[in-house]
C-alpha cells in the first residue's frame, strides 16, 4: 500500500526485536523455558495497515510476503485480530495489509511484532477501550514475545516472556542485522539445547553509555547460539563476517537465530558496514539501522 492514507486508516510499525543477551535459566513443568533477556528494538521494521472493511482480510506485501502465504488463516496477524474482537465483543471487520520486510523464522520476533502491531492498529481503528493489563494478557495468549513487542521499548524480560521491566534509554548505537537467508525454527533450537541452565545475567538496568553497555553485554551471552550454530553452520560465517567488519563493537546472534546483529558507534558506521558486507555476501539479507530510543516512535514506511 503506497501513497497517502485514507481517513480512518491506521498504520503501525512492527520493529525487529533484538535479544541483546539471552540466558536460559530454567524450564517449567509444561516444557516452556524460563528466560532472562535484555530486549531492544531496531529501526528496521515491518508495517501493518488497518482500514475499515465489512469483513476481515489480510493482504501480504513486501520481500518476505511469500514466506507467509502457507500460514493462510493461521497467520498470527489474523489470530491477533480475531482474539481482540472476541475479547471485546467487536465484530472482526478490517482490511489488514502487512508489508513484510523482516525475514521469517529468523530470531528477531517478526511474527510477534506483527501481531502486536495488529493489536495496536485495531484498538485504534475500532476505538476500543482496553486496559493495558488486559491487552498484555491477550498478547501473551498469542505468543511469549508478543507482550514485549506490544510495549516496543527496551526491557528486561523474565519468565516465559510475561515478566517485563521497562528500562531507561539505551545509547544511540547503530546496528546491522544479517541473516544468511535461511530459516531456523525456534522449537528445533530449544530442543537441541543441552547442558545446565544458566544464572541470570549480572547486569543492572541498561547503561545509557555505549562503552558501558558493550562492556556489560560482554559479560553475557545468548544460550541458544551454540545449538543454533550446530544446526545451521552458516551462522558461524555471519558472526565472523560481522565481527571483522570495521567499527563493529559487538557481534551476537539474536533469539533462536539465524539473524545476527552487530553494534556500531553510530548509524552512519552501520550503513558503511552494511554496504561492505553486502558487497562480499550478496545472497545474505543485510539491513542497517539503529537501536530505538525509549520514547521513539517510528514513522512507518
Amino acid at each position: 500500500m503506497s501513497g497517502a492514507l485514507e481517513a480512518g486508516v491506521i498504520r503501525v510499525a512492527a520493529p525487529a526485536k533484538l535479544n541483546l543477551f539471552l540466558h536460559i535459566v530454567g524450564r517449567r513443568p509444561d516444557g516452556y523455558h524460563l528466560l532472562d533477556s535484555l530486549i531492544a528494538f531496531a529501526s528496521v521494521h515491518d508495517t501493518l495497515v488497518a482500514a475499515p472493511s465489512e469483513r476481515l482480510t489480510l493482504t501480504l506485501e513486501g520481500p518476505f510476503a511469500a514466506a507467509l502465504n502457507e500460514a493462510g488463516e493461521n497467520n498470527l496477524v489474523l489470530k491477533a485480530a480475531r482474539a481482540l474482537a472476541e475479547a471485546t465483543g467487536q465484530p472482526a471487520k478490517a482490511a489488514l495489509t502487512l508489508t513484510k520486510r523482516l525475514p521469517v523464522a529468523s530470531g528477531i520476533g517478526g511474527g510477534s511484532a506483527d501481531a502486536a502491531a495488529a493489536l495496536k492498529a485495531l484498538v485504534a481503528l475500532w476505538r476500543l477501550d482496553v486496559t493495558p493489563d488486559g491487552l498484555a494478557k491477550l498478547a501473551l495468549s498469542l505468543g511469549a514475545d508478543v507482550p514485549v513487542c506490544l510495549t516496543g521499548r527496551a526491557a528486561r524480560v523474565g519468565g516465559i516472556g510475561e515478566r517485563i521491566v521497562r528500562l531507561g534509554a539505551l545509547p544511540a548505537l547503530g546496528l546491522v542485522l544479517v541473516n544468511p537467508n535461511l530459516p531456523l525454527a525456534t522449537a528445533t533450537v530449544f530442543k537441541a539445547r543441552q547442558g545446565a541452565f544458566s544464572d541470570a545475567a549480572r547486569v543492572d538496568g541498561a547503561p545509557n553509555d555505549a562503552s558501558a553497555l558493550i562492556a556489560a553485554l560482554r559479560t553475557t551471552r545468548n544460550d541458544l547460539e551454540a545449538p543454533a550454530r550446530a544446526l545451521l553452520p552458516a551462522i558461524d560465517e555471519v558472526l565472523a563476517a560481522l565481527g571483522q567488519v570495521e567499527g563493529c563493537l559487538l557481534a551476537r546472534m539474536s533469539g533462536s537465530g539465524a539473524t545476527c546483529f552487530g553494534l556500531f558507534d553510530d548509524e552512519a558506521g552501520a550503513h558503511r558496514a552494511a554496504a561492505e558486507l553486502a558487497a562480499r555476501h550478496p545472497r545474505w539479507w543485510i539491513a542497517p539501522g539503529r537501536l530505538l530510543g525509549t520514547d521513539e516512535h517510528l514513522t512507518p514506511l
